[in-house]
Formats: structure tokens, sequence, C-alpha cells
């Protein structure tokens, strides 16, 4: 396995294919923007045309040795960060935090949220556009860890447990569990912390782990040197008026990649 150590950070400023102006102050100088021109009048075409060129993106980073630490406003952004890993000759075991599931399909979805189908999405199931348009491959469910998902729609919550998706209902489960072997592809929802450390989130979910519980994973994960990958699905900026949120979280991000400069 190639050995991805620089950072390479890529803000796209979007949510759901909707731009996001709030996450452009989180730039530094050296870190790349994905501004696409976003097309298309059904959701899925424009989230596509926001996605497709991070995944190529991811690619060419990935072949010059780089680690992509993807930042965006959604979930559905694993799904380019994936395709691009893929395309470059990188097939990575997925861990996925989050305090949901991401694994509705519009069969099971009860509002039919697409930003609640992303980890479905990306094992083959439901809806196929979004990968097919990032170039994605369906990732094998069991290479996949899900933690903490701890807010499950009623239909959502047995196909999770019915799938191959290992699910650790607390995080602090995989302090003592062995990492998978080969590389690791980190996503990381800013909602599986606590809503008391970061509650500027759409959608908050009740309980939550500690940032400090988080971190111990986190500082895990890195001390690997297997990880290949990160993508941030972030905290809603409107909705963040002292930066509480924006701090505890890059403060994670920290941890997991070992500083937020290029």
């Amino acid at each position: 396995m190639t050995q991805l150590s620089a950072n390479s950070f890529i803000l796209t400023p979007f949510f759901l294919g909707q731009a996001l102006p709030g996450l452009e102050s989180l730039y530094q100088p050296g870190w790349g923007r994905n501004l696409p021109r976003v097309e298309g009048t059904d959701p899925l075409a424009r989230i596509v045309s926001v996605y497709a060129p991070l995944a190529a993106r991811v690619q060419r980073l990935v072949e010059q040795g780089k680690r992509p630490v993807s930042i965006s406003g959604d979930c559905c952004s694993a799904l380019a960060v994936l395709a691009g890993l893929q395309a470059a000759g990188v097939d990575p075991f997925v861990i996925w935090f989050d305090a949901h599931g991401d694994f509705n399909t519009s069969e099971t979805s009860p509002s039919g949220f697409l930003g609640g189908m992303p980890l479905a999405m990306l094992v083959g199931r439901g809806d196929q556009r979004l990968a097919e348009g990032v170039g994605l491959r369906p990732q094998i469910e069991e290479r996949v860890i899900l933690s903490d998902a701890r807010d499950l729609d009623p239909l959502e919550r047995p196909a999770v447990e019915s799938s191959g998706i290992r699910h650790f209902e607390s995080i602090e489960d995989l302090i003592g569990e062995p990492l998978p072997e080969g590389p690791l592809y980190v996503h990381f929802d800013t909602d599986i912390v606590s809503a008391t450390e970061v509650p500027a989130q759409n959608y908050c979910a009740p309980g939550g782990a500690k940032s400090a519980e988080v971190a111990a994973v986190f500082r895990r994960l890195a001390r690997s040197g297997r990880v290949v990958a990160v993508s941030v699905s972030t905290w809603n900026p409107e909705l963040d008026p002292d930066g509480r949120s924006r701090r505890v979280s890059m403060a994670l991000l920290d941890e997991l990649v070992g500083g937020t400069e290029a």
C-alpha cells in the first residue's frame, strides 16, 4: 500500500447541491477548493455535479502520494472520496462515524431525505445514480464499520441489523476492538459528538459521545498509520455564532490527521 502521509485539504462549501457559504471561513492557504458549476434541476443530478469533480481531485491527490482530507456540508461527499480512492487503486476499509445510520433507501425513509441515504448508496443499496455519477464501485458491507448511529428510523434499524455492516453502538467499543487490516478510510460526521459540545446541527440526536471519547478513538486510528483519507460532514455554520461547534470539531479532526495545516 502506498503510504499517504502529507495531508491535502479540500473544502467543498455545499450542502446537498446547495451552496453553503458559511463554510468558506474554514479555508486556509494551501487548501484546495471544490467550487464546481452546479448543474441540473433534479437534486441527485445537482449533487453529482458537485461531487464528481471531488472524486477526480481525490484520485489525483492519492496518485501524488497525498492524503485527501475532504470537508463538506453533507455525508454524500463520502461517496466521491471513496470513488477517488478506488480510481487510484486503493481499496480501503470504511469506518463511518455518525449519529445517524445514513442507511435509508426510498423504501425505508419516512421523509425521502437524501442526506439519510449515503451509506446505503455506498454499499449498493437504493438509488445508485449518485454512486454511478461519481464512479463508485459499491463497497462490500463486511468492509464497513458504523459507529454510533444512535438515531435510526424504524425501518432503517432492521436494515442495519440484517446487513453485513458491523455496528458499534458506543464509540468507546472501538478502543479495544482490533482494527481492520489494510488501508482505512474514515468518515466523520460531527453530529456524532454530543450536542452539549457541538450543538450547531441541523438534525440533533439525543445523547452522543463526549469529544474526549471521540478524540481517544481518533488518536488510535491516527497511530495505526493506515488512514489514507478522511471526509468530514460539518456542523451548520449559521447555527454556530460563538464558533464552539467549529472549535471542537476541528480539534477532533486534528487528532485524526495530525494538524489542519496544509
